[in-house]
């Protein structure tokens, strides 16, 4: 379906903020809005049999669990999009997580989103350790950490993974919310179980509703059924009360097998293709439906995806894998439950493929079709990298991300151009692999550019009448010229030109008065570097 905003809030506490943390959890929110799970209760019975309870036994799970969660401390310098050639400054947060078997600690990736530095605190022990982050899936919002010390690892016990819980069930979540230093426990039931918009990667994957209580700082802690984790505690829906949500074991488990098989998150899968339901009679009866016959409507397919060159508009998906696909998009999932069908793409690994059953023309086929990862023309997420960007003549250009139109926070639906850039990053698609749509960012104000500043939010096309792909072509292009002149095409038709000689005696002037360390990101530089080093071997 459609790309959506995020609008649920990841849970961990400080005053760092990530990329995602930066638009939805910075300091223009109020402190209740930065939400996470857990308050500071005592764990009591209950009435169900794989619920903790105070038995002889149940009290040593109590210790595992307890000896396995820890206190994740992180040092954040997120990254500045409106100065690229700088961090905002260093700070502070915190969250939860816990041991698995292999000696690997299991957090949200939104915990150490841009982290600077990661130590972590055992439960019971006044001592930090160092720790580094081996794989993140920002997109899941999963995160494996690991420590170099032993002495760490001694007395440390790990948790292993349970089942998707049933309706109704009791949950306790485990971690170090605000409101205190120590491990804290609190209960819950399962509310619901469905795909949910995750707020940090802007996805939407299978999650589980609870309705623990909730405060920030749990985010990564340990949702438990008895001894056996159920879910990753990781966001909550705000401006309502007691709703939670936990990263389900089906999503956890993914995340780690695809790091083992390929030693980095490889991303999420995705059939590629927009749909809309087929709840209309007169819809179904246009496209041959029978009455028996159930299914969504293909509407556009992304052109880098496989399905691209096997489906076509107006297809009907009948099913997915042998799964036949309800007019609503959903699938049968356990007990009287449904899920939509997208789940099933989803925990795909990439390069599987999935069979389709597809009507057109009124015949039915399958199709075998092979699902891998795929780019946003604009990118959702930016984390753990710098912003690329490139400075000539004054004039920042740099490939749009959604973080950068998060700079501007509501603003960006007041001002037409940007209005306007946000909507490309919600509609527009790839058509060529690397592709980007690059933008003159603003104007670092000079005799040479004069006029030119209220050129700022439009996107470069060309340069010197060649049509540009991405940034890093912008940047060759520039680099590279050998003529008298230099010509720029905007959107709207607008026109920069500056004499090229001219241009580079001014730009290494700006980026002195303005204390600015490079006209170019290092990956621009690296790039050219190495495409250099390959035309001419030693």
């Amino acid at each position: 379906m459609d790309r959506e905003l995020p609008t649920r809030l990841p849970l961990s506490d400080g005053d760092g903020a990530g990329d995602c943390r930066r638009s939805l959890c910075n300091s223009a929110i109020p402190e209740p809005n930065r939400v996470a799970f857990a308050t500071a209760t005592t764990l009591g019975p209950s009435s169900t049999s794989r619920s903790l309870s105070s038995s002889a036994s149940e009290d040593e799970s109590v210790e595992t669990v307890l000896d396995s969660v820890v206190k994740i401390f992180t040092v954040v310098s997120s990254p500045n999009y409106l100065m690229p050639w700088q961090n905002k400054p260093p700070s502070d947060t915190w969250g939860s997580g816990f041991v698995i078997p292999g000696k690997r600690i299991i957090t949200n990736a939104h915990v150490v989103a841009n982290q600077t530095f990661v130590q972590v605190r055992k439960h019971g022990s006044p001592t930090k350790f160092k720790a580094r982050v081996l794989a993140v899936g920002h997109e899941c919002d999963l995160a494996i950490l690991v420590v170099d010390s032993q002495e760490f690892w001694e007395g440390m016990g790990f948790l292993e993974f349970g089942d998707i819980p049933f309706l109704q069930e009791a949950i306790a979540v485990v971690g170090y919310p605000q409101g205190g230093d120590n491990i804290s426990i609190t209960k819950g039931v399962v509310s619901r179980v469905e795909p949910t918009k995750y707020a940090h990667g802007a996805t939407k994957l299978m999650a589980i509703q609870i309705d623990a209580a909730i405060n920030p700082g749990n985010s990564g802690g340990p949702a438990l059924i008895g001894d056996k984790v159920v879910g990753v505690a990781f966001q909550n829906l705000t401006d309502y009360e007691n709703i939670g949500y936990i990263i389900p074991v089906p999503v956890i488990k993914q995340f780690i097998s695809g790091v083992e098989e390929s030693g980095e998150y490889p991303g999420l899968c995705s059939l590629g293709l927009h749909y809309q339901p087929t709840e209309n009679s007169q819809l179904r009866n246009h496209f041959g439906m029978l009455p028996e016959m159930t299914g969504v409507l293909v509407n556009n397919i992304k052109p880098l995806s496989d399905a691209y060159r096997i489906l076509k508009k107006d297809d009907i998906i009948l099913a997915f894998d042998g799964v036949p696909v309800a007019n609503d998009g959903t699938i049968p999932f356990r007990n009287r439950e449904r899920i939509a069908f997208d789940h099933l793409a989803s925990m795909k690994k990439p390069n599987e493929t999935a069979l389709i059953k597809v009507l057109r023309d009124g015949k039915q086929n399958e199709f075998s079709i092979t699902l891998r990862p795929l780019q946003h023309l604009v990118p959702v997420h930016q984390f753990d990298k710098l912003p690329s960007y490139y400075i000539f003549a004054g004039l920042i250009f740099i490939p749009l991300t959604q973080p950068f139109l998060d700079e501007y926070g509501e603003n960006r639906y007041y001002y037409t151009r940007l209005r306007r850039l946000h909507e490309r990053a919600l509609r527009e698609l790839p058509r060529n692999a690397g592709e980007q749509i690059v933008i003159l960012s603003q104007v670092l104000m000079d005799d040479i550019n004069a006029g030119y500043k209220c050129l700022a939010k439009l996107q470069v096309r060309k340069v010197n009448g060649i049509e540009i792909e991405n940034l890093s072509h912008l940047y060759r292009l520039v680099e590279h010229h050998n003529r008298d002149s230099i010509r720029f095409d905007l959107e709207d038709e607008k026109v920069i030109i500056f004499d090229y000689r001219e241009a580079k005696i001014a730009t290494s002037a700006i980026l002195k008065r303005q204390g600015i360390p490079s006209a170019a990101s290092t990956d621009l530089i690296d790039e050219q570097n190495s495409e250099e080093d390959l035309a001419c071997p030693i």
